[in-house]
């Protein structure tokens, strides 16, 4: 060894390290044994010790422990020690044998070799009892590790074998040898054990270890496999393949579907993102008053702190969402960030690989065959590791996603509980939902694409750099290209965002307009009062098409300048790289390798300004979010609970306000344990504010309120939730069978039950949709009584049911001797009759307590009090019995005689009057009580052994009407016919002109790198410059074609958008108002609306989009084909089998990832449903405390949305591998082909090459986008579906118009012999009902429940048409007029007073006909004048959703002004008595007495003094009219069935 020349390696190995000829410049190429023995085996050990840092933080990770001992890791552990064992032993045989006294010098490799080998199969091995003890069941980096030892191991095999086989030589010959081989043979044989244990390891490493014993969380045997899925498997989204099988086999269903993981689950999510925004929060204020410890998940509740804050703390600003999120989810985000910059890199190798290529087709002859086929081969592999590494980028972005959607979802559902009255006035429920369904979406959406914000200017500036590398400073004029266009886009992209946020205001108008329109539909029909509310919707829906028409304009401006701009950037490249200089020729390398780049640039330089008005929308999302979290909440302290006080609920000197002028003054109320608080007054003068004053749901502005105990609360409008009626009752609490029947018979909801479908276990719809008034507020009743609370607050329970049910109800549950009697309760009633049984009684008025003290008291006093009870008994409708007690307690208290008087005349009053309802369901009987009440008593008709039949049928049909929806979108594929429907929206002309220039832009594209590749192949050109000139003329003429085809299909599409937009919505709303009414009562509200808002904003934005994306797929992938196929024909060989796989992938993929997204946005609505449903009861859910139930209600929901959600996102990511695993075969066999091939064309070979580089991402976007408009598709199907539905008869006819104007003149109504039913199938219920009643008569119909009352009057205004017979008014058949016609002409005062959201003007005249002197008068005689007078906007004044701000007293006068305002010859009248209070009830009857006398009045009673004094009774039974006679003669004949209901009502 004497000559020092040698690097520090050479001396390190005693032998040469890197010798050049032997492993390049040969044909044979091998590596020196020094090289295979350091540097191939220390890669793998540094990698392994660089990257270990993961393997711990998976320990600390992991939420599992103690994985038992199994057959794998005994045999890892046992191979691991072989390992250790064998390099130990490779170190000891070194110093034995070499150095010293040996012949053999003892090199350094000697001793390091083994020492660093020994040290890193320690480590490894030191991490099998570790994964095993925490419960990891499987390790990337191991696995790395080991596939790199190996992989790397195999040239030294190569090596020594070739060795071995040389010294056999030796031995053989024979000569006999000096030399001791003994050192050589003992290398040989560690070597290959050393490589058969890591050969071993590697197999064993693909596989993961056994089943943890302990685990944080259950695990079910649905447990989601990729828990104990290995690396390789996780890799390769191996685990998935069983799902993909069964979905594609059949449709997959819930129960398919695997558990979350526990790491994703809100008990695992919440806690961290809590415990970040509760120091945000407490970061913002600046008295640092209190450290919270960390936030717990203990038993299942997180605390949010309140931004708000106390009302000293000072604010520093609002609390944002930003930094917890980061915080929370920053370090899974961070190493996705990693992975990306890792792929970033690998592709600029791409192009570099492919000059190599190039450069070895070029010079042929001269390189040896070996290099090409490493060339293709490095590019497949650096293709293939960029597929797996952002498989799993993508991977971990999505799960970020999922993990902040789950975190803000649930902070808004934990704030929504919380939130103040003035808060929630600012906002609609609608607004509400949607910070979750939209904002919080939009977030899981755009994490994908975040990590864009800093790789896609990194990828430019790589392409720059290995551009400038070809180019020289040409290269900046194409990026001065680039610069240009950034800033117009921006520009574009702020328009663009200005109308999307416009369009957002005006999509949630038209929804919100769409759902009122849609619940009150059936005022709507009644009144005739569709086309207004249709051109309000519409009138919206044009502002809409507007802003949309300007974006799509935008949109296709953007797109056309993006796909333009590598053209643009090339040819201005080019074109400055020949012009500057002489010198400067391209050549094919230089032109394929730049276009390359370009194309590689085209990708970020497309997804930043998209980006940049994504993050802008969401910046929009963050701010409404932290506008909603930061806003106002209820003061929990504003009650107190002081048990030292002397009574369980009290009030002192309280002043109260809804946020805006004050409501109450000087309350002062107090409540003695078990004892009963009335509080009087009228409609309006603050009852229900004190019930929410103690319940803390109004703004304290002075005084103390106090409650000690447990609250059970009974509102006003009972909140009935979705679930059946025992979970109704039951709230959470365990059901106890004793106590809820005798609850049951108490509320008088025995008989209800009964009717009921399925009993209590019946479902109650939305809203509690399908149950009556009544029904609802006895279910309401029930459950406070169920609930067994100490303080019981009754905002008016008894005012939506009959009189004697109501007596029932007080004796059973609220009165001295009911359930209740124990406990203290505050009672809100309009009716006197009770007032004598109660404690204490509150007299309010405007707002202020005007009186108080026990009923003998405040009669004494003849203060407001006796007036009140005088005026109620003038209207003479309370039992005969009861106004014998109410005489006896006045009478006792002496002294008041004109009091005495008027309930002397009462009495008379009552003894000749009464008739009521046999069976409590008073409002199921109402015109209005919602389509359930009506399907049920079509059914109870007959007899009651049809019950059981009924609930069968009813049964069977809930069944039929469910399925039909979910059915629709089961079967596989959607069907031509609807593709063909949305082409036709679009327009046929517009469609081909698309396709045909899509086709011509790619054939332009092609054109232009083809002249390129020729250009570059011409000698000639290096000497003769008009020879150039025109090449480059010719390549800018393929450019503008590309140009003009490109911007022209942009603009067909986005036009064609528009038409379709338009033509469908038009048809849609035109087609869903002509639904009969039958329809709306078997479909879902929610149903319904979600095809005007989510379908309709499909096709108005996301359609679009997709296709413009699928077509440019499309093309580009057909393209590709065809370059590939002029180079190297033999490629279409390989083509077949490819496609093949590749059609696989996709049917497999298609059919379960459509079933999931389908079970996704199943699962999805839920959360939403359940979200507004909370939202409009969280002052229930306050007063009863359940909060912390609703919240795990609502997490369950969330984790069962992911359980649907997670599927569908590895579904993608299952896909995308195996996808772009297809499309780098195609890069493999193309260069393949390409070096192995006879093609001698440089150009060509080039060309071919990265057209294939490219198809692996255009093969998975076009599976993504075929399936998203397969997906998105469904919107169109679902929209025409409903667009082909059964229509009510038309609207107007010709003949209508030749009918007078004030027809009808007399009000004659005639009915011949007349039948009907609510829907096909069903039974008759009215069966053949003839009479004659004269214009101007009043006509009193009565009946038991279900007897058809209701029925008569739908059918005489056509919501449900005859099915035999005829109706006639004036003598002219109704069937055969338009509805309107008919509808305008009748006046309703429905049930149910329904008022719409928009100015009191447009409530009263939708047509904006009637001048202002006639709403006044109108508002006069319906006693409203004085209130309208007093509101500052007057007729202007806004009414908010549903009346809200109006009382329901109020409400029913509106529906009584309507009345008046039309005043039409008939009226019909549903008795409203269930929610007025008798004073209003009185002014409503008055009113009707006076101004309508000339007209012909039909009323529906529920109770006899409205009727007694019509000239005739129709008394209805089982459909069929039994008596027909003016009320004297009936009363006179004890034989009459009216006679005996007066009898059953003890008067007769």
């Amino acid at each position: 060894m004497a000559e020092d020349t040698s690097s520090p390696m050479d001396r390190f190995c005693g032998s040469t390290f890197w010798n050049a000829t032997q492993t390049w410049w040969t044909n044979d190429p091998d590596f020196t044994p020094c090289f295979e023995q350091t540097a191939l085996v220390w890669t793998p050990c540094a990698f392994y010790w660089v990257f270990v840092i993961f393997d711990f933080y998976y320990l600390k990770a992991s939420l599992d422990r103690n994985i038992p001992w199994n057959k794998l890791n005994v045999t890892k552990a046992l191979v691991n020690l072989g390992l250790l064992v064998i390099t130990a032993l490779d170190l000891i045989m070194a110093l034995i044998k070499k150095g010293g006294d040996s012949e053999l010098p003892l090199y350094d490799l000697d001793v390091w070799g083994p020492i660093i080998k020994f040290a890193t199969f320690l480590l490894v091995f030191i991490f099998i009892p570790l994964n095993r003890k925490y419960g990891v069941q499987t390790t990337g980096c191991q696995f790395i590790f080991w596939f790199l030892l190996t992989v790397l191991s195999i040239p030294r095999c190569r090596t020594e074998v070739r060795l071995e086989s040389e010294r056999q030589k030796i031995l053989d010959s024979q000569q006999p040898s000096e030399q001791d081989f003994s050192w050589e043979e003992y290398q040989f044989v560690s070597f290959f054990i050393f490589f058969t244990f890591t050969s071993i390891m590697l197999i064993l490493n693909c596989f993961a270890d056994g089943l943890p014993r302990q685990t944080k969380y259950q695990r079910g045997e649905n447990e989601i496999p990729e828990l104990s899925a290995s690396f390789l498997s996780r890799i390769t989204y191996q685990w998935f393949d069983k799902m993909a099988l069964k979905g594609y086999r059949n449709p997959l269903e819930e129960k398919d579907l695997w558990d979350l993981r526990p790491q994703d689950s809100c008990s695992e999510v919440m806690p961290i993102f809590a415990h970040h925004w509760n120091q945000n929060v407490r970061k913002n204020y600046k008295n640092k008053a209190r450290v919270e410890p960390k936030a717990q998940f203990s038993n299942g509740n997180v605390t949010f702190e309140n931004p708000h804050g106390e009302k000293n703390g000072r604010k520093k600003g609002m609390a944002s969402i930003m930094p917890p999120i980061y915080k929370s989810f920053g370090g899974v985000f961070l190493f996705g960030a990693l992975m990306k910059l890792f792929t970033d890199t690998l592709t600029f190798a791409q192009p570099q690989v492919l000059s190599l290529i190039i450069s070895f087709v070029e010079a042929k002859e001269a390189e040896p065959e070996w290099k090409g086929i490493m060339y293709s081969v490095l590019l497949f592999v650096l293709a293939a590791a960029q597929t797996f590494i952002l498989g799993q980028y993508f991977h971990r972005m999505f799960i970020v996603g999922l993990r902040i959607r789950t975190a803000l979802i649930n902070a808004i559902y934990r704030k929504a509980l919380r939130i103040s009255n003035s808060t929630k006035k600012e906002s609609t429920v609608g607004e509400i939902v949607n910070l979750m369904a939209v904002d919080a979406q939009r977030f899981m959406e755009l994490t994908t694409y975040l990590n864009m914000i800093w790789s896609a200017p990194l990828q430019i500036g790589l392409a720059l750099y290995f551009l400038w590398q070809q180019l020289g400073p040409s290269v900046l004029a194409g990026l001065a290209v680039m610069i240009i266009l950034i800033p117009v886009n921006g520009v574009i992209a702020s328009r663009i965002k200005t109308y999307q946020i416009r369009q957002m205001k005006y999509k949630d108008e038209r929804v919100k307009l769409m759902n009122e329109v849609l619940s009150g539909i059936k005022v709507l029909k009644l009144y005739a009062w569709e086309p207004s509310f249709e051109k309000q919707v519409l009138d919206i829906r044009d502002k809409e098409i507007a802003t949309l028409r300007s974006t799509a304009y935008l949109n296709a401006g953007t797109s056309f300048l993006w796909s333009c701009a590598p053209f643009l950037v090339s040819l201005v490249t080019f074109a400055t790289y020949v012009l500057t200089s002489e010198a400067n020729q391209l050549s094919v390398e230089k032109v394929l390798v730049s276009i390359n780049l370009f194309d590689l640039m085209k990708l970020p330089l497309t997804i930043l300004p998209m980006l940049s008005v994504d993050i802008a929308e969401t910046q929009v999302s963050v701010n409404r979010i932290n506008k909603f979290l930061n806003s106002e909440e209820l003061d929990p302290n504003s009650v107190l609970h002081d048990s030292s006080k002397p009574h369980p609920m009290s009030i002192e000197n309280g002043e109260f306000s809804w946020g805006d002028e004050i409501t109450l003054r000087n309350i002062n109320i107090e409540v003695k344990k078990s004892s009963l608080v009335a509080l009087v007054g009228t409609v309006g003068s603050g009852k229900s504010s004190v019930v929410q004053a103690f319940l803390g749901e109004m703004e304290k502005l002075a005084g103390v309120v106090n409650t000690v105990g447990k609250l059970a609360y009974v509102p006003q409008q009972a909140w009935i939730q979705n679930a059946t009626v025992r979970d109704n009752i039951l709230f959470g609490q365990t059901y106890d069978r004793k106590r809820y029947n005798k609850v049951i018979d108490a509320c008088a909801l025995r008989a209800d039950i009964d009717i009921l479908s399925a009993g209590d276990l019946t479902e109650i719809g939305e809203k509690g949709i399908n149950l009556s008034g009544g029904q609802k507020q006895r279910i309401s009743l029930a459950r406070a009584v169920y609930s067994d609370a100490d303080l019981y607050l009754l905002d008016d329970p008894l005012s939506a049911v009959d009189a004697h049910v109501g007596k029932h109800i007080f004796e059973e549950v609220i009165g001295p001797k009911g359930i209740l009697a124990r406990k203290s309760r505050v009672l809100v009633t309009h009716g006197v009759t009770f007032l004598p049984q109660v404690d204490s009684i509150y007299v309010l008025k405007m707002g202020e307590i005007s009186e108080s003290g026990t009923f003998d008291q405040l009669v004494k006093n003849k203060g407001a009090f006796a007036d009140f009870i005088i005026q109620h008994l003038q209207e003479g409708n309370e039992e005969e019995e009861e106004l014998n007690q109410i005489k006896r307690q006045i009478s006792s208290t002496g002294d008041v005689p004109e009091l005495l008087g008027t309930v002397e005349k009462a009495i008379k009053l009552a003894r000749t009057e009464s008739l009521s309802d046999s069976i409590s369901v008073t409002s199921a009987d109402s015109l209005m009580g919602g389509g359930g009440s009506l399907r049920r008593r079509a059914k109870r008709q007959d007899s009651h052994d049809s019950v059981a039949s009924a609930a069968s049928l009813k049964k069977k049909q809930e069944v039929e009407g469910k399925l039909i929806e979910t059915e629709k979108s089961q079967t596989g594929g959607v069907e031509f016919a609807v593709y063909k429907h949305y082409i036709k929206s679009v327009g046929i002309f517009l469609s081909v002109a698309t396709l045909v220039l899509n086709f011509v832009f790619q054939a332009f594209q092609i054109g232009s790198n083809l002249w390129l590749t020729k250009w570059a192949n011409d000698e000639k050109v290096a000497n003769d410059t008009g020879l150039r000139d025109m090449y480059l003329g010719v390549y800018g003429a393929f450019g503008f074609g590309q140009v003009l085809s490109k911007y022209l299909s942009g603009l067909a599409l986005a036009i064609g958008g528009l038409h379709c937009s338009m033509n469908v919505f038009n048809k849609l709303l035109n087609t869903g108002l002509k639904w009969p009414m039958e329809l709306f009562d078997t479909t879902p509200l929610g149903r319904i609306l979600s095809r005007y808002s989510k379908d309709v904003d499909t096709v108005d934005s996301v359609l679009p989009a997709i296709t413009v994306q699928l077509l440019n797929t499309c093309f580009g992938v057909l393209a590709t084909i065809v370059v590939i196929s002029l180079s190297t024909p033999i490629f279409l060989a390989v083509i077949v089998p490819i496609a093949f796989l590749y059609y696989f992938a996709q049917r497999f993929y298609v059919a379960t990832s459509r079933q999931l997204m389908r079970l996704e946005s199943v699962s999805r609505s839920p959360i939403y449903s359940h979200f507004s449903e909370t939202v409009t009861g969280a002052s229930t859910i306050r007063a009863y405390n359940v909060g912390d139930r609703f919240i795990e209600e609502s997490d369950a929901k969330v984790d069962k949305n992911q359980v649907c959600k997670y599927p569908s996102v590895i579904a993608n990511r299952w896909l995308a591998i195996r996808l772009e695993m297809v499309g780098n075969l195609i890069i493999l066999f193309a260069s393949l082909f390409a070096v192995l091939g006879g093609q001698t064309n440089p150009g060509l070979v080039g060309l071919s090459v990265s057209y294939a580089l490219q198809v692996t991402q255009t093969l998975n976007w076009l599976v993504r986008m075929s399936s998203d408009i397969e997906t998105n598709i469904v919107s169109v199907e679902r929209i025409k579906e409903y667009g082909e539905t059964k229509q009510e008869a038309p609207w107007e006819l010709e003949q209508d118009k030749n009918k007078p104007k004030n027809w009808p003149q007399e009000g004659r109504v005639e009915f011949q012999n007349f039948q009907v039913r609510y829907r096909e199938g069903l039974d008759l219920v009215l069966r053949g009902v003839s009479f004659n009643i004269q214009g101007g008569e009043k006509v009193g119909i009565v009946g038991r429940t279900g007897a058809g009352k209701s029925s008569l009057t739908l059918a005489l205004f056509r919501i449900i048409e005859a099915a035999g017979g005829r109706i006639s008014i004036d003598g002219v058949d109704i069937a055969s007029m338009g509805l309107h016609m008919l509808r305008s002409r009748l006046t309703i005062i429905p049930q149910d007073p329904v008022l719409f959201s928009g100015s009191l003007r447009i409530n009263l005249d939708p047509f904006e006909i009637k001048t202002d002197d006639e709403i006044w008068k109108a508002l006069e005689l319906s006693h409203l004048k004085s209130f309208v007078k007093s509101l500052a906007a007057g007729l202007n004044h806004e009414i908010s959703e549903g009346g809200e701000n109006l009382s329901v007293g109020q409400r029913q006068l509106v529906c009584l002004a309507r009345a008046l305002l039309r005043k039409t010859k008939v009226l019909v009248l549903d008795e409203a008595t269930a929610a007025v209070d008798l004073e209003t009830d009185d002014l409503i009857q008055k009113t009707i007495r006076t101004e309508f006398k000339e007209c012909t009045v039909l009323t529906i009673a529920h109770r006899l003094n409205t009727i007694l004094d019509s000239d005739k009774v129709i008394v209805l039974d089982k459909g069929q009219i039994t008596e027909f006679a003016s009320p004297t003669e009936l009363l006179d004949n004890p034989k009459s069935a009216f006679y005996s209901m007066a009898k059953d009502a003890n008067l007769v």
